[in-house]
C-alpha cells in the first residue's frame, strides 16, 4: 500500500448564497459535511477501500434531514419519497445501483450489496426492496422520512405548477444530492451518489444519479466522479462519463476534463450543478456553475477544507 489517499464529498449544488444562509444553517451543513468526510477518512487511514470509504461518507449525509438524499429526501407528486443511489468501484468497474426504492434508510448501502453480491448493476422498486430484505438492509417508516420544510416544498411546487430542483431559489432549504469520491492506500477509486431527486417529480422519475455514466463514474484508467444539479442535462450531456473519456481519449487532464463538462458542455443542454472528482494520482476537483455548492475535501497530509460559496 501506499500511504496517500484522497476523498471529497458534496452535498448538492444550486442558489446558494451567503445573504440567504442564517449562522445557526450553516453551523448544521458544516458540521454534517465534516462528520461525513471524516467517516471516510478514518475507512481509507485504516487502509479501507474506496468503496467503503465512499459508502460511508454518503451515509452520513443520508442519516441527516438536511440534503436530499435518505432522511431528507424530498416528495414526488403523488406526496411519497422515492430514491435513487448508485456506487462504482474504478478498479473492476463493477457498479451497484438502484432507482425508485421506498422506506430504505440507506439507499447507498443496497447499492453497494447490490455491486457487491447480486450479479446485478441495477435494481428498482420492489425488486430492490425485495433484495434489500434479503440482505438485512434497513427499512424506515414513512415517519422517519417526513420533515416540515419537504413537506412545504411539495405545496409550493404544487401551487406553481413546476418540477422543483431542490436547491432553487425559491425553496428555503437549498439542500441536495450527496456523493463522495475516494483514492484509497491500494491505488483505487470510487465514486457514490445518493439522492430523493426533485420536489413534485412524476412517480417512477428517474435521475442522472443511477444511470451510470450520466451521475456516477469510476475507473482507474482516469478519475471518478459523482455528479449534482439538474438531473435531465447531466443525463443528456453523459457527464460523469464525459470527464473521465476526456481524460483517457483526449489527453485532458482532470482539472480540463472537469471545467470543460461543467462550463461548456453542460450548459449547451441547459445544464446547472457541479461535480467532484478525483484521479489515480490523488488530484481534486469540485467545479460548479451554480452560485453554490456544499463541498469538502482532503489529501494526506493536509487539512480538511469544507466550502459552500464560490471562492
Amino acid at each position: 500500500m501506499k500511504s496517500t489517499f484522497s476523498i471529497a464529498i458534496h452535498g448538492g449544488a444550486g442558489t446558494i448564497q451567503q445573504k440567504d444562509m442564517t449562522s445557526e444553517k450553516q453551523q448544521k451543513l458544516e458540521r454534517t459535511l465534516k462528520l461525513s468526510i471524516e467517516a471516510g477518512i478514518d475507512i481509507l487511514k485504516d487502509g479501507g477501500t474506496a468503496i467503503d470509504a465512499t459508502s460511508g461518507a454518503v451515509m452520513v449525509m443520508e442519516d441527516s434531514e438536511l440534503f436530499n438524499a435518505g432522511k431528507g429526501a424530498v416528495f414526488n407528486a403523488n406526496g411519497f419519497i422515492e430514491m435513487d443511489a448508485a456506487i462504482m468501484c474504478g478498479k473492476t468497474r463493477q457498479v451497484g445501483a438502484v432507482t425508485c426504492v421506498r422506506n430504505i434508510k440507506n439507499p447507498i448501502l443496497l447499492s453497494k450489496e447490490i455491486l457487491l453480491h447480486s450479479g446485478h448493476i441495477l435494481l428498482d422498486s420492489q425488486g430492490a426492496e425485495s433484495f434489500a430484505r434479503e440482505k438485512g438492509i434497513s427499512f424506515e417508516n414513512d415517519d422517519y422520512f417526513y420533515t416540515q420544510h419537504r413537506y412545504d416544498q411539495l405545496q409550493e411546487a404544487k401551487q406553481q405548477k413546476v418540477v422543483q430542483l431542490d436547491h432553487s431559489q425559491s425553496n428555503d432549504g437549498k439542500f441536495g444530492t450527496v456523493g463522495a469520491v475516494a483514492l484509497d492506500q491500494h491505488g483505487n477509486i470510487a465514486a457514490a451518489t445518493s439522492t430523493g431527486g426533485m420536489t413534485n417529480q412524476k412517480a417512477g422519475r428517474v435521475g442522472d444519479t443511477p444511470m451510470i455514466g450520466s451521475g456516477t463514474y469510476a475507473n482507474n484508467k482516469t478519475c471518478a466522479v459523482s455528479c449534482t444539479g439538474t438531473g435531465e442535462s447531466f443525463i443528456r450531456a453523459v457527464a460523469a462519463y464525459d470527464v473521465s473519456a476526456l481524460m483517457e481519449y483526449g489527453g485532458h487532464s482532470l482539472k480540463e476534463a472537469g471545467n470543460s463538462v461543467i462550463f461548456e458542455k453542460l450548459l449547451e443542454v441547459d445544464g446547472m450543478g457541479g461535480l467532484i472528482a478525483v484521479d489515480i494520482a490523488g488530484n481534486i476537483i469540485l467545479p460548479f456553475n451554480s452560485e453554490g455548492m456544499y463541498r469538502a475535501f482532503y489529501q494526506s497530509g493536509e487539512s480538511i477544507n469544507i466550502k459552500m460559496y464560490k471562492d
